[in-house]
């Protein structure tokens, strides 16, 4: 008895103690710099924080920053479905390279991924010079940032779906074709129900990564202001040029949308664990 005492005790002891250091690193690492935050943007009131972020360049970085979130969470959406659906259901020549290429935005340096693209679409890139004929506009442009923004988000939803699908099988998809579905009746039927909630959490860490992308971004765009500064970078221009509290008047704007993703992360979570 005093050997099993010693050991519940132990074990309580440890738990504590793993407990404490968990939210110590919590608190310093995210709680701490979000409070900071918060109170640098409203040091001076609630009039300076709102004329902060109405200033017609913050809209337009907002803007900017919802209009190509937009664009490449429905396209990677769709791109990570078939990406998914290829690997997890089929077996071919090739399919190990093409997991590979769905990692590649993982292990490639978002500001590298930014050089390459102005190196294919740049003045002095491959198709530079005949862009600028057509007068097609990618670098420093809106075009340029979708792109970068696709490439650094594309991985996550099909992250999300292929250990999911590769668990599920293909049994049920091919009892339905052999009963007579089409192959959109098939998916809708069987296919999406089943992924769901890992589809729904993938498509919210695609939209975190796209409001918040800063290196791809701050490589392609030209930090023109008003024109090409999503709200990461709006926020790096203000603080450069030490306008201190209308920076983190704007990062508040981030931090608030980046709670708002953790509780929808949250919920998602929570009722995909309860019907699995």
């Amino acid at each position: 008895m005093k050997a099993e005492h010693s050991i519940t005790r132990s074990s309580f002891v440890e738990n504590a103690i793993l407990t404490i250091a968990a939210l110590l690193i919590v608190g310093t690492l995210i709680l701490l710099p979000l409070l900071v935050i918060l109170h640098a943007a409203f040091q001076e009131g609630f009039k300076v924080w709102l004329a902060s972020v109405t200033d017609p360049d913050a809209l337009s970085a907002i803007w900017l920053t919802l209009g190509v979130t937009a664009i490449v969470v429905p396209l990677n959406t769709l791109f990570g479905i078939a990406t998914a659906w290829t690997i997890a259901k089929f077996r071919f020549k090739g399919r190990t390279l093409l997991l590979s290429l769905v990692d590649l935005p993982f292990a490639v340096s978002p500001v590298i991924a930014g050089l390459i693209f102005v190196l294919i679409f740049g003045r002095q890139g491959w198709f530079g010079e005949e862009l600028i004929e057509r007068g097609i506009k990618i670098i420093f442009g809106f075009p340029g940032i979708v792109l970068a923004t696709l490439f650094v988000t594309f991985p996550f939803v099909a992250r999300e779906l292929i250990p999911l699908m590769t668990e599920q099988g293909s049994e049920e998809e091919q009892a339905a074709l052999s009963l007579g579905a089409t192959g959109w009746q098939t998916f809708f039927k069987i296919t999406l129900p089943n992924i769901k909630w890992g589809l729904l959490y993938g498509i919210i860490l695609c939209n975190a990564r796209a409001m918040g992308e800063f290196g791809a971004v701050s490589v392609v765009s030209g930090h023109i202001r008003g024109e090409t500064t999503t709200l990461p970078l709006h926020v790096e221009v203000l603080y450069n040029e030490y306008h201190f509290t209308a920076a983190f008047a704007c990062a508040s704007l981030m931090a608030g949308l980046a709670l708002v993703t953790l509780v929808i992360k949250t919920i998602v979570e929570m009722r995909s664990n309860e019907q699995f």
